[in-house]
């Protein structure tokens, strides 16, 4: 069952005498249609908002820390500028994933220089193009106060 709200997946982790496993088994990947990885060299660059009034995504840091925020649209054509926005501090030392459902806008900004997330989507590309919304992203969050 899809989630309505968005989801934070820790992972679990098994431990005996022949090693460790750590899974996600919560997650159901069964949806989703691609991944890509997202790397940004600078502490500076904000990449938001997309908004996704069809698409879900998941996020997961793979290399550094980045803040992964997201605000539920209530108008995709004119959204309210008096939206409350959250995020989520995403590490790869921590390795969790944040799902993110449809019906949000998304925003990323790496924490650490040349930090990578591998972002996974329940739309093939062109699928995804046609029905992103981008809106500015000095909407809803004050990005620089996000350390």
């Amino acid at each position: 069952m899809p989630h309505i709200t968005p989801t934070l997946y820790s992972e679990e982790i098994f431990r005996d005498h022949r090693g460790i496993i750590s899974s996600f088994n919560s997650l159901d990947l069964s949806s989703f249609k691609r991944t890509y990885f997202i790397t940004h060299p600078s502490t500076e660059t904000i990449r938001a908002w997309q908004g996704h009034q069809f698409e879900t995504k998941i996020f997961k840091v793979t290399q550094g820390r980045f803040a992964v925020a997201f605000v539920k649209i209530d108008d995709f054509e004119n959204p309210s500028k008096n939206l409350n926005a959250e995020y989520k501090i995403l590490t790869a030392v921590n390795n969790e994933f944040l799902y993110i459902p449809k019906g949000f806008a998304n925003g990323l900004k790496a924490l650490d220089a040349n930090s990578t997330i591998q972002v996974y989507s329940d739309f093939y590309l062109d699928e995804s193009i046609n029905e992103k919304k981008r809106f500015s992203p000095n909407m809803w969050l004050d990005w620089n106060a996000i350390k």
